[in-house]
């Protein structure tokens, strides 16, 4: 009598969830982070459990059947809602039609040959192994695809365990004590359906966490990206130093300023559709050529960053000479009439500073040594100088108009 209660509990809970999981698809244009699928796992498991309250006592029947297949297919659709979520597009339908169809082929052979404790005991194996190898890819995703999802991932790996050592101890149930092991009113189908109940409970607003923390995590990215070149912005370059600065071990770093070169004749001479294939090729150079750690940032229009961390002049200096070669031997395609279009770019050093507070400084010594570069011919690299005490802002004016 518990475990019907606990099972009829668990049903409504699954329904319950289902719907939520479809709703919030509903409002998830675009990329629906596998909230539909998991609404199907929901609704097949819930359908699973009702016919398991019609059905009676455990035994041969059609809606025995039925039931069992449901049950194997619903974990797979999981599993394949959990790739959709780890941006693994992949299909659902013809997958699950063919294991549904292929699984309920092997119970009729199976219940024809051995009889129904063998059918269940089949039901309980496949399981068994099925959540191993959730929980396996559970733990192999902490060091692959997910990552930034360390501790959940880690509870999941363990709550599926659960269920599959539940599942494993069926079997041996089964294939020691029969069909008598399945009896509603038993002491294991009670506790086995007790933490049924708890993953109920537990794992669908774990889903919803998941999502609410990508869409937050994507928000995060939005604020500190470019959205065409995809490196940072003047936003995430600000927070990547900060974080650097926090480090004990931090060294100082160097702000690398560049131009490219007569960007806008690029703009005028092919359209701007070029250009930004022209800002994304230099965008990509700027990443190869990076050492791990530094930090690359579109400031807006045809200029760029390259934050040099933990080096000295001679490192920083060395860098951007690297970078103007590679930006100069750089092609994107370009009309077939003009063939490849490259580019060159101009490179402004900054002196070295220790501390976030400073990197307008930094932008503007870098910014000094970009104009001398493009006044002095372009395509080259300029170190940050101290500034000139009788300069007047006027003559600074004209300087910087002429270089225009």
């Amino acid at each position: 009598m518990v475990a019907t209660v606990i099972l009829g509990m668990l049903c409504v809970h699954l329904l319950c969830f289902c719907l939520m999981f479809w709703l919030i698809s509903t409002r998830l244009h675009g990329r629906k982070m596998g909230m539909e699928v998991f609404a199907l796992g929901n609704l097949m498991l819930g359908c699973a459990y009702i016919l398991q309250l019609l059905d009676g006592p455990a035994g041969w029947s059609w809606v025995s059947v039925i039931n069992h297949t449901l049950t194997l297919c619903a974990p797979v659709v999981y599993v394949l809602g959990a790739m959709r979520f780890f941006n693994r597009p992949t299909p659902v339908l013809w997958p699950l039609l063919a294991l549904a169809a292929g699984y309920t082929t092997a119970q009729l052979i199976v219940q024809g040959a051995l009889g129904s404790t063998a059918r269940h005991a089949l039901l309980a194996g496949s399981c068994s192994l099925l959540f191993l190898a959730m929980t396996l890819a559970a733990l192999h995703g902490i060091r692959s695809f997910a990552k930034d999802l360390r501790a959940e991932m880690l509870v999941f790996a363990l709550l599926i365990a659960g269920i599959c050592g539940l599942n494993v101890a069926k079997l041996v149930i089964i294939l020691s004590g029969g069909m008598q092991a399945l009896s509603m009113g038993s002491r294991f189908q009670t506790v086995f359906y007790i933490y049924m109940s708890f993953l109920g409970t537990v794992l669908p607003p774990c889903a919803v966490w998941l999502v609410l923390r990508r869409l937050t995590d994507e928000l995060h990215a939005m604020a500190s990206q470019d959205p065409l070149t995809k490196l940072l912005n003047r936003r995430g370059l600000q927070q990547g130093l900060e974080a650097y600065f926090r480090s004990r071990s931090a060294g100082p770093a160097h702000v690398l300023l560049v131009d490219i070169d007569h960007f806008k004749h690029i703009n005028d001479s092919y359209g701007h559709k070029v250009g930004d294939l022209v800002l994304c090729r230099v965008a990509e150079v700027l990443q190869s050529t990076a050492r791990q750690g530094d930090l690359a940032c579109r400031l807006g229009g045809e200029e760029f960053v390259l934050a040099c961390l933990n080096a000295d002049d001679a490192g920083a200096l060395q860098l951007a000479e690297r970078l103007r070669m590679a930006i100069a031997q750089a092609q994107v395609p370009g009309p077939a009439l003009h063939g490849p279009i490259r580019c060159t770019a101009t490179i402004g050093i900054s002196k070295s500073f220790d501390h976030v507070s400073a990197l307008d400084q930094a932008l503007q010594q870098a910014d000094a040594a970009l104009y001398r570069g493009k006044a002095g011919g372009r395509n080259r690299v300029e170190l940050a100088q101290p500034e000139l005490p009788d300069t007047r802002p006027d003559e600074a004016e004209k300087m910087l108009a002429a270089v225009h």
